[in-house]
């Protein structure tokens, strides 16, 4: 999978690394975007894709930002290596998100987009 790191390549904190570069993940509940909903976009951290709109993100419960759709073609949906998750990824960059979940029955959707706070940035919506 090709991705474009000639874009816009942020500077990480070390988390963000840990994150981002080796597909970890911050504890539940942690996160600044956890229980944040304010109008604008989320974007990628590393290389400021736009990810998702403020208007698909719920309060799933589960202590990471959760958003019930992506904006088309930003993210890339990825099988884990032992292929029992799925995993989210910057269609642009291929920095780690998270994971993506179906049939929970959370949104009408069905869809779940478990996402790190670290591997995003909002960008609030302009008046």
């Amino acid at each position: 999978m090709a991705y474009n790191l000639a874009m816009k390549n942020n500077e990480l904190t070390d988390e963000q690394k840990r994150i981002i570069e080796n597909k970890g993940t911050e504890p539940p509940f942690s996160g600044e975007y956890n229980d944040f909903f304010k109008e604008g976009t989320y974007a990628c951290a590393r290389c400021d894709n736009p990810l998702y709109s403020w208007e698909a993100k719920f309060k799933s419960g589960c202590g990471w930002p959760a958003f019930d759709d992506e904006i088309p073609g930003a993210v890339k949906h990825v099988p884990d290596a032992d292929g029992t998750r799925i995993e989210i990824a910057c269609a642009n960059c291929g920095a780690h998100l998270g994971h993506v979940f179906e049939g929970e029955e959370l949104t009408p959707k069905n869809t779940r987009h478990c996402v790190n706070s670290l591997s995003i940035k909002f960008v609030p919506k302009e008046n």
